[in-house]
């Protein structure tokens, strides 16, 4: 009986790319290949995250990436609102907006408003961290959510959109990097929806989740059916993050935090992928 599997990828800014790099690089030393997942989601950090791997390089190709400095992409230090600020607000708007809709519209005006970097600056970094601009073989979303209507919407290759600009969209952090135009709607980070987009694997027998940050709205293991394991950063990871995901610096401790929890959880990760 053929088994159908889903990777989920959540949203976790420079520290999460890192760290579920380290995971899968860690997993895949003892056989699990993230790239033969049937159904790819990337959310934000996860967006990058998704599209290395299905790019054709090993997950300890973009491991080295993470940790070796001379291979390090140029990132950007966030020149907009800080994530100590940013949590504030968010945390104020969730309690200020009952209604979903509602709460994503607040965040993407808060968004649009925002006085942060131009987008081709910030394209140039989020396609550094990618092998190209070209949609894998493999059936893979991205998520993010457009900042006029507050609806999640969903990149893939018959998007007619760009790898690299869809990646950009569903990673663009409000208030701290500028929501991407595409066509004439701009869009915004796919995890102003949700975190992980857990609820888009509904119908596979087996979905695996990176969770950096948890999802407030506990939809980490909401898939509908089938088993589904989660996994988010152990206490040592969480040390590697420090206080603010973004800052370029966590990188390479974020990786190899990452690749520890990975090896060490890396026969139950297999198990579960096979089974």
């Amino acid at each position: 009986m053929t088994v159908a599997r889903a990777l989920v990828l959540g949203g976790g800014g420079i520290a999460g790319i890192a760290w579920e790099t380290g995971v899968l690089a860690g997993a895949a030393e003892a056989g699990l290949d993230p790239a033969q997942a049937d159904f790819i989601v990337g959310t934000s950090a996860g967006a990058a995250v998704a599209a290395q791997v299905t790019s054709g390089h090993p997950p300890g190709y973009w491991l080295e990436r993470q940790v070796d400095p001379a291979l390090q992409n140029a990132e950007m230090s966030p020149p907009g609102m800080s994530v100590a600020v940013l949590w504030e607000t968010l945390a104020r708007m969730m309690e200020e907006s009952a209604e979903p809709v509602e709460l994503r519209l607040r965040i993407a005006a808060m968004a649009l408003a925002a006085d942060t970097v131009d987008e081709p600056a910030r394209r140039v970094v989020v396609a550094g961290r990618l092998a190209g601009d070209t949609w894998p073989r493999q059936h893979m979303v991205i998520v993010a959510v457009d900042a006029y209507s507050g609806e999640r919407h969903l990149f893939d290759a018959g998007s007619g959109v760009g790898l690299i600009d869809a990646v950009a969209a569903s990673s663009a952090v409000p208030g701290v990097w500028p929501p991407v135009t595409i066509g004439s709607t701009r869009y915004v980070d796919g995890g102003v929806y949700s975190l992980t987009n857990a609820d888009l694997a509904v119908g596979f027998d087996r979905v695996l989740v990176l969770a950096p940050i948890p999802d407030l709205d506990g939809q980490d293991g909401q898939t509908d059916g089938g088993e589904t394991m989660v996994v988010s950063p152990d206490e040592e990871s969480v040390a590697a993050f420090g206080a603010d995901p973004l800052d370029p610096s966590v990188m390479a401790p974020s990786a190899r935090a990452g690749l520890a929890q990975g090896r060490r959880s890396a026969g139950e990760l297999v198990d579960f992928w096979r089974a």
